[in-house]
């Protein structure tokens, strides 16, 4: 899968369940903040990319994870 196949499905899963416009989904803007996520909305989205990439992820993978860029950088290296 190639990282803009990776973008482009973890965009849309992200904008469906979290009912935000995926136009904000900006390499630089923060994940957590943009999304309005708590630690709950967080463990939906472990479950979310889980079920849809089929990996297996921890609460820790996230630590380092601020913006959509490090987040999609994540998951392309945790996918290739």
């Amino acid at each position: 899968m190639t990282k803009e196949e990776i973008i482009d499905k973890i965009n849309s899963v992200l904008e469906e369940e979290f009912e935000v416009d995926k136009t904000l989904f900006l390499p630089d803007a923060p994940l957590m903040k943009t999304l309005d996520l708590d630690s709950l909305d967080l463990v939906d989205m472990v479950v979310l990319i889980e079920h849809n990439f089929g990996i297996v992820l921890n609460n820790s993978d996230f630590a380092g994870i601020k913006t959509f860029q490090d987040f999609y950088d994540f998951l392309y290296e945790k996918l290739n």
